[in-house]
């Protein structure tokens, strides 16, 4: 299992995806965010189980919902769902071509909405707009590039150019 040269670039992969959630966009385009952070723990969960699991996804989600100003411990339930789901499947996952591993993406992102749903509905809150279906597509679509940067600059295949 080849570990990340780097230790900065697990951190600021995730500093990164809480950036591109935060950046502001036009209320038309904000149902269709991708979960920025789902695919950067995804990626990490994949190649890096060792280290990422359950409680980093918990953590990690923690912060978010801190960053975001969403309710406590929405983010960090469904990025532990997610990195779950990722673990129990992840010798698979691992040697599936991209193209299949962006369609698993877009069910576990799929899920996400879902899971983000229940919670909204239990607690009373207003539930995302129907366009918010729309995300996990995007992020299907989004699985591939992400995938591929992270792993080039984890194997550093940029400084060879």
């Amino acid at each position: 299992m080849m570990r990340a040269r780097s230790p900065w670039l697990r951190p600021a992969s995730l500093v990164a995806a809480l950036l591109l959630g935060l950046l502001p966009l036009a209320p038309a385009l904000q149902p269709l965010r991708p979960y920025w952070l789902a695919l950067v723990v995804a990626y990490w969960v994949i190649e890096d189980p060792d280290r990422v699991g359950l409680g980093y996804a918990f953590l990690v989600g923690l912060v978010a919902d801190l960053a975001f100003g969403s309710l406590f411990g929405e983010q960090a339930l469904r990025l532990v769902v997610m990195t779950f789901i990722l673990q129990r499947f992840r010798a698979r996952l691992r040697f599936f071509p991209l193209s299949q591993q962006a369609l698993a993406m877009g069910g576990l992102l799929l899920n996400d909405r879902i899971v983000t749903a229940a919670i909204h509905l239990t607690l009373g809150l207003p539930t995302p707009p129907s366009s918010a279906w729309i995300a996990p597509l995007v992020g299907l679509l989004l699985w591939a590039p992400v995938f591929l940067a992270l792993d080039a600059l984890r194997l550093g295949h940029w400084r060879r150019r």
